[in-house]
């Protein structure tokens, strides 16, 4: 088949490269002058710096991981990382999760987490339903003690929104539950570790995140167009056309409210389902340090508190590959999201710097590059009525012939090996279809 992908992140070009495999004629048509999207990195010098924060080579899956470091240059391409990730709670270091870490609290910290946390764990088990909001949800499963110590600033920091009008169905997936044994042995200094599954992950030696996806498109087989806009898709027969050009099957991987202008077809119901998807922005600071001594051995660090600045989430990033910062320097990746108010200029990044230094993260004197990249789409909001909205744009787009994945393709909270993941399952769909000549609906698990 002739078959078009509508944007080149990560995404688009892993399809694509699948279905180049199989024989088939692809074009990806990106917007921008190279593929990549939130997979991209830049370099200043000799630093390279991830565009939109700290991404890294992993998978629970074994195929998606061994894609990924085939892509990658394989074992030789990579540097092989334990996680190592701590939250800055105040003036103290404390493992992640933070329920595996309580008992590096001070003592009437621990004793407020431990007793909200039985009185939730016992409400629980006496069946008090999941709450619908995740306001609430976090009272449900961690107890007013870790909410107020951590949950709460912490996802009122990322997500700017009362966490009320949050929907909770989201956590299911990605938050695994802690048991209360592990919990308990660290109130009283046990230590134990969360997130095993994520204890190791990989990350490319040379050129950032981005290498991936050079590696994808590297031999991949099939056209890539960049710095092409989208314009008009529409059905020609049993065909379509994608600006004027005809093919036999599209595959969208755009963000919704950037492509709905786009496709003829969208009744104006669903068309107002999509307009009223939101995406949360991510301002992603670039800081370079001249080092005295070399960076803790940290992976990322959680940074809940407002006085902390508004800084969420910081990548030790030259941790990730000794040559993502030149010798004798390091490197930090800092993620600050809004909805769209925020307009950095230089002071707004000096302060944000400072905040860093006060929170003990870096010294502002050694810094030596501090640049930022704005990234529209980053995360989703989850609104109470997202699951209803997104539901009927899905099942409008997986009936009417058109495909239609990615993060915000699908608006899916999903990573990149979970995209890639997904590639995979449209690739299996459109095989078969190819096969049988027999168009069937889209249906992902």
């Amino acid at each position: 088949m002739k078959i078009a992908i509508l944007g080149g992140g990560i995404s688009g070009v892993a399809l694509a490269r699948m279905l180049a495999g199989d024989g088939h004629r692809v074009t990806v048509l990106e917007r921008a002058e190279r593929a990549g999207g939130l997979c991209k990195s830049r370099r200043y010098g000799e630093f390279t710096f991830d565009e939109a924060g700290g991404h890294i080579v992993f998978s629970k899956e074994r195929q998606v991981l061994d894609w990924q470091l085939a892509r990658c240059g394989g074992e030789a391409g990579t540097v092989r990382n334990v996680r190592n990730t701590k939250i800055r709670w105040h003036d103290r270091w404390v493992p992640y999760p933070f329920e595996n870490g309580v008992g590096h609290l001070t003592k009437e910290a621990i004793v407020d987490c431990m007793a909200g946390y039985i009185e939730a764990y016992a409400t629980r088990k006496a069946g008090a339903p999941c709450p619908t909001n995740f306001g609430d949800w976090i009272q449900w499963r961690m107890g007013s003690g870790f909410a107020r110590h951590f949950m709460v600033p912490y996802n009122q920091k990322i997500w700017k929104c009362d966490l009320q009008k949050m929907a909770s169905d989201w956590v299911a997936g990605r938050v695994p539950e802690a048991p209360i044994e592990d919990i308990v042995k660290s109130a009283i200094g046990i230590d134990t570790e969360g997130y095993t599954h994520q204890s190791v992950f990989w990350f490319p030696k040379h050129g950032g995140f981005e290498a991936m996806v050079r590696g994808t498109v590297q031999d991949g087989g099939f056209d890539l167009q960049c710095g092409v806009a989208v314009t008009r898709v529409e059905k020609k027969g049993k065909g379509y056309a994608v600006n004027g050009e005809a093919f036999d099957l599209v595959v969208n991987t755009i963000p919704l409210p950037q492509i709905e202008p786009a496709i003829a077809e969208i009744p104006e119901a669903v068309r107002a389902d999509i307009r009223a998807l939101r995406p949360i922005s991510l301002i992603n600071l670039m800081i370079g340090v001249k080092l005295d001594e070399p960076l803790p051995n940290l992976s990322w660090i959680y940074l809940p508190f407002a006085e902390q600045g508004p800084t969420n989430r910081v990548t030790y990033f030259s941790n990730y590959s000794p040559h993502n910062a030149p010798a004798g320097h390091g490197s930090f990746l800092a993620e600050v999201t809004h909805r769209g108010e925020l307009r950095p200029d230089a002071a707004w990044l000096k302060e944000v710097v400072g905040a860093l230094g006060r929170a003990g993260i870096l010294r502002p004197e050694q810094v030596v590059l501090s640049e930022w990249c704005n990234n529209e789409y980053a995360y989703i909001d989850q609104d109470l009525h997202f699951r209803d909205r997104i539901g009927r744009v899905r099942k409008w787009f997986d009936d009417s012939g058109y495909l239609t994945f990615g993060r915000f393709g699908r608006y899916e909270y999903h990573n990149s090996d979970q995209c890639i993941g997904r590639a995979m399952q449209v690739h299996a769909h459109i095989r078969q279809l190819a096969q049988s000549g027999d168009p069937q609906p889209l249906r992902l698990n």
